[in-house]
């Protein structure tokens, strides 16, 4: 469990809260806007109405105290950025803020966060790289070149073993799980059988990964 301080309970900041609850992490939602605080009660710690940009403010939160600081206020980037670099200034340990734009992260990097996520973007390549594909289903990014996929099992595989198929060998592509029925089994042997009723979790390179799954 840990110690999260919310920072802008827009839609975007609802939805982290409810996740971090479900989570059962101890949140702290802050925002200038009463309404909100009222409705985001239920879903955190603690709820406090406040304005972010003030110093006096947030060193009354003891943010040295809080293992992670998310900023997601969307709507209004001059009061984001001041808010990141004071809480940066006040010993934020890891600061986290929303971007919508290339520019926008740039700033906040440079200016006291330490990661940036930028909703849309993200979105926007998740939804490409899904519905593009006929194999892919979901996927993480790990770096540039480097990502976690979740395929289905193309039809000429069905039936086959990892032996067989060898992907590894093939296209330095390692499976690190099978699905079946929204199971998850780790112990992925070069025997075992692949169904159309599976999907596998596999590691490797985009260009790799793109050959390999006709992405």
């Amino acid at each position: 469990m840990k110690s999260i301080l919310l920072i802008g309970i827009n839609n975007f900041g609802t939805m982290i809260a409810k996740q971090l609850h479900d989570l059962g992490h101890q949140v702290l939602a802050v925002d200038r806007d009463e309404a909100r605080i009222n409705a985001i009660i239920p879903l955190v710690t603690e709820a406090q109405i406040g304005d972010s940009t003030n110093e006096a403010f947030l060193r009354s939160l003891g943010i040295n105290n809080f293992d992670v600081c998310i900023v997601t206020i969307g709507s209004d980037f001059q009061s984001s950025l001041e808010t990141t670099s004071l809480l940066k200034e006040l010993g934020g340990r890891l600061v986290v803020s929303r971007a919508d734009r290339e520019v926008q992260a740039k700033f906040l990097l440079r200016n006291g966060a330490d990661e940036v996520i930028n909703p849309e973007k993200q979105i926007a390549q998740w939804a490409a790289i899904r519905y593009t594909s006929n194999h892919i289903l979901d996927y993480i990014n790990l770096d540039d070149d480097h990502a976690i996929y979740e395929v289905s099992v193309p039809k000429d595989w069905i039936g086959k073993s990892i032996g067989q198929i060898d992907i590894r060998k093939r296209y330095g592509i390692n499976i690190l799980a099978i699905k079946e029925n929204g199971k998850m089994n780790l112990s992925v042997t070069p025997e075992t059988i692949l169904n159309e009723n599976k999907t596998m979790l596999v590691l490797g390179e985009r260009k790799s990964m793109q050959k390999c799954f006709k992405i």
